[in-house]
């Protein structure tokens, strides 16, 4: 009996080194956070009105690429543009979503031969994409985010 009783105040005071958890810091924790956080990819992308019902990550971001294409373009259409020359080209348009929302032109790369002949194009696609109202940002973690894109928009005359 007195084994069993030295037995069991052994077990009982080496037993609670099994029950002791690790203690990190809020540094330790941090460092290790941030390493598994993707900077370059948001969980949800903006929101335009017509998109706020896609609920599918590569859905959400087709629909407000292909709502910010065509905003772009409908902004050179509406113009009537009749040009010179022939026109194959690609326009860049690099563009940043604050975290309220807000969408403002960075840059916009046209080619000498369009710049030529719409002097105004950028003007015109800087006006309209600025004046565009989403919904909401891009989150991260839940969490808005500023993003930025980069639009190719396909410039090209009608050959009549």
């Amino acid at each position: 009996m007195k084994h069993a009783a030295l037995l069991l105040i052994f077990i009982g005071a080496t037993s609670c080194n099994y029950f002791e958890t690790e203690k990190i810091t809020s540094e330790t924790f941090y460092t290790e956070e941030i390493k598994t956080i993707d900077f370059k990819d948001v969980d949800t992308f903006p929101v335009f009105e017509n998109c706020q019902n896609t609920t599918e990550k590569e859905a959400s971001k087709q629909c407000f690429i292909n709502a910010l294409r065509a905003t772009v373009t409908e902004a050179i259409l509406q113009r009537n543009l009749v040009a010179t020359q022939d026109l194959d080209d690609t326009l860049s348009v690099s563009f940043q979503v604050s975290d309220k929302g807000i969408i403002a032109v960075q840059h916009i790369e046209i080619d000498s031969l369009a710049a030529l002949e719409f002097p105004k194009l950028k003007e015109w696609i800087s006006q309209r994409i600025d004046s565009i109202k989403l919904l909401a940002p891009a989150y991260k973690r839940g969490v808005p985010v500023k993003t930025e894109f980069t639009l190719p928009i396909k410039l090209r005359t009608n050959k009549n």
